[in-house]
């Protein structure tokens, strides 16, 4: 959501967010005043939330009430206004608002699930299965949110052969056999090769060969999503040009011969979070808990996101708010998730679920970290 806000906007945006998670009662100008040094009188601050609330970032429940911060007040402030290092993503922020943020704390909490998980789960000596319970039990106590952690996929397509046969000038098709004698096949445009190397179709079919060598010596035995880890300066420079096309042209098949299927997810701290008053009502509770018990394939499907192929780095977290969710049920909380990973490939995923009206800072950071404890765990596994 592309929204220019002021300086002063800024704050007292992250202000009113910051307060209403707090207290989860309708943010006024004098609350502001009295909590925060934003250096700005009361008047000041009740026009400034005016035109928050003209641009739709907060509203008010009651024409006597103050605001509270609407879904795309929250999304600025998950985007714009928190701390830049719990996203991969680069924020612009001035030194008086950055001053503003707990620069420090989600660090330490990140450091505190770590620790909490390393010191009550020992993946050497228990099962995978109480190892994912255990970590579902931590994450919902720390994040104070219904906690969702995905058993990991059991099957993963291997590679068996791998072939570049060139069709007709300026086409190649890809095809891949798995380890289950399963044959995959994608064709893909020569755009990005030179012209002139087009017209040499002799040329062209001794090129697919050697790269189609090079790609079984690295990949056969292993699953095609490391494509995108492959290390192409090892190939001669005359084809390493094929890296990028072939890892940007295969994402279609390899999503094909890597389809996850749902599993189950692990639930905790539901008790807990419906105690908050936005589940205050019994229908509303009700349909979250049958789509929690009934209908996990649908939110299984929501929240087991696998990333680009190259996106092979620290655990990018995925945040969710109000409307944003597809499911009914959630679509006034906010979904936060994460994958845990098998060396480079996606298995499964760590996620919290929750108000709208929640600890963004804490929630995000917490998952990180339990995403990036499961995929170190998950070294010592072996696949099944």
């Amino acid at each position: 959501m592309e929204v220019q806000l002021t300086n002063r906007q800024q704050h007292i945006l992250w202000a009113t967010v910051r307060h209403y998670i707090a207290t989860a009662e309708p943010v006024g100008s004098k609350a502001l005043v009295e909590e925060y040094d934003l250096g700005v009188s009361s008047a000041t601050i009740r026009n400034v939330m005016g035109v928050l609330e003209k641009s739709g970032l907060l509203y008010q429940p009651h024409a006597s009430a103050g605001r509270v911060p609407s879904d795309s007040g929250y999304r600025i402030y998950v985007d714009q206004l928190i701390t830049p290092s719990l996203r991969s993503r680069s924020v612009s922020q001035t030194d008086a608002l950055a001053s503003l943020l707990p620069q420090s704390g989600t660090e330490a909490l990140g450091r505190e699930v770590e620790m909490a998980l390393q010191k009550r789960l020992q993946w050497e000596d228990w099962s995978l299965e109480t190892l994912l319970q255990g970590a579902a039990q931590i994450l919902a106590t720390l994040s104070g949110c219904i906690s969702l952690i995905t058993m990991p996929q059991t099957t993963t397509a291997l590679l068996r052969h791998l072939q570049l046969v060139q069709i007709e000038a300026g086409r190649i098709m890809l095809i891949v056999v798995t380890d289950s004698y399963e044959t995959h096949s994608k064709l893909m445009d020569l755009s990005p090769i030179p012209e002139e190397t087009k017209r040499d179709s002799e040329v062209i079919d001794r090129e697919l060969q050697i790269v189609s060598n090079f790609l079984n010596t690295h990949l056969r035995g292993r699953s095609l999503l490391e494509l995108g880890n492959l290390n192409w300066s090892e190939l001669d420079q005359e084809f390493q040009r094929y890296g990028e096309f072939l890892k940007h042209s295969v994402a279609e098949l390899t999503r094909r011969t890597h389809a996850p299927t749902a599993t189950q997810i692990m639930v905790r701290g539901v008790s807990e979070v419906l105690r908050q008053p936005e589940f205050s009502q019994l229908q509303q509770v009700q349909t979250i808990i049958h789509l929690l018990e009934e209908e996990q394939d649908q939110l299984w499907r929501l929240i087991f996101e696998e990333p680009e192929l190259e996106d092979v780095g620290k655990s990018k977290v995925t945040v969710r708010i109000g409307a944003e969710n597809l499911l009914e049920p959630i679509r006034t909380c906010t979904l936060i998730s994460s994958t845990y990973r098998r060396g480079s490939i996606p298995v499964g995923s760590v996620g919290v679920l929750g108000p709208t009206r929640l600890d963004y800072e804490s929630a995000i950071a917490v998952v990180a970290s339990a995403a990036d404890y499961l995929s170190e765990a998950f070294s010592y596994f072996n696949p099944s």
